[in-house]
């Protein structure tokens, strides 16, 4: 892979990251293990542990905002592609071009920023506490036993709750912020059965084409570990800066009294003491193993 196409690619990357931010795929899984666990008829506990990727808070998105306050001029060579020192003529010209556009990107920046902020409850992307309050937004929810910024918009979290099935259920669930970007999701239906989705944990690639593939929530994950299969030779990454690979499990454990329907584990159901549980291994990678978790379970 050639220097130009690594940048080419970063470049794509970044404005499809960036576009798929403003649709409402925001939050991406990064390492992880999360459990579903039917404990009764009606009843359920839930946790996830491990790191949560906002896209918002992250420097990719403001790299895609176009939020430079510095101008560098860039040159190529037109037979090798390979980057070369500018001339005094043509980083001049650059600079001109650079200031020329400085009002229109300051108003794009704004604008963008704007439109991450309603996607993020109010909290400004750019203001250097953002993170401050996103930590003291998750910390007031019941739920959240930890919030830990690690820095460019990873998060370290442990969510517990335990509750009563009698209503869906969505992860997560984040006030002030759309509902557009679940993890996992429970639905009720009529006989006593339930549907588990996980749509958040799904590898999807882009080049099976289709709006799944571009806004699969999965795809930030997946679009990371496609930058490091594509770029890491020339650019010597394991990723594109800034996201976390997803890299998981999710199980799904059921109680007496309750049965599995149907899923798309390779194993099938695992037997325990007391119940039954499916395990998927989540991966970045479409042939890494989980994708769309889904089961149903029936009351007796």
């Amino acid at each position: 892979m050639t220097k130009f196409s690594t940048i080419r690619f970063r470049v794509a990357a970044v404005l499809m990251v960036f576009t798929l931010a403003l649709s409402g795929c925001f939050m991406s899984p990064g390492k992880f293990t999360s459990e579903l666990a039917i404990t009764g008829p009606d009843s359920f506990t839930f946790n996830y542990e491990g790191e949560i990727f906002f896209l918002g808070l992250s420097k990719l998105a403001q790299t895609g905002a176009g939020n430079s306050d510095s101008f560098t001029a860039s040159c190529m060579d037109e037979d090798t592609y390979e980057t070369r020192t500018c001339t005094p003529e043509e980083e001049a010209m650059q600079r001109e071009a650079w200031e020329a556009d400085a009002a229109e990107r300051d108003e794009q920046a704004k604008n963008q920023a704007q439109q991450m902020a309603a996607l993020m409850g109010g909290i400004d992307p750019t203001d250097p506490k953002a993170a401050e309050e996103l930590v003291r937004l998750l910390l007031r929810q019941k739920g959240w036993e930890r919030v830990v910024h690690k820095g460019d918009g990873v998060f370290d979290v442990s969510y517990r709750i335990s509750g009563t099935m009698s209503h869906d259920f969505s992860f997560p669930v984040i006030e002030g912020f759309p509902q557009a970007n679940p993890f996992v999701q429970v639905f009720l239906r009529n006989g006593g059965q339930m549907r588990v989705n996980a749509p958040g944990f799904a590898a999807q690639s882009p080049e099976s084409g289709g709006l799944a593939a571009m806004l699969g929530a999965g795809a930030f994950a997946n679009l990371a570990a496609m930058g490091a299969a594509e770029a890491a030779g020339e650019a010597g990454q394991d990723s594109m800066p800034g996201v976390p690979v997803m890299d998981g499990t999710f199980t799904v454990r059921t109680a007496i009294g309750m049965r599995i329907l149907a899923n798309n584990t390779d194993e099938g159901p695992t037997p325990g003491a007391n119940d039954e549980s499916l395990t998927w291994r989540i991966s970045a990678y479409p042939s890494g193993g989980g994708r769309l978790a889904w089961l149903g379970s029936e009351r007796s």
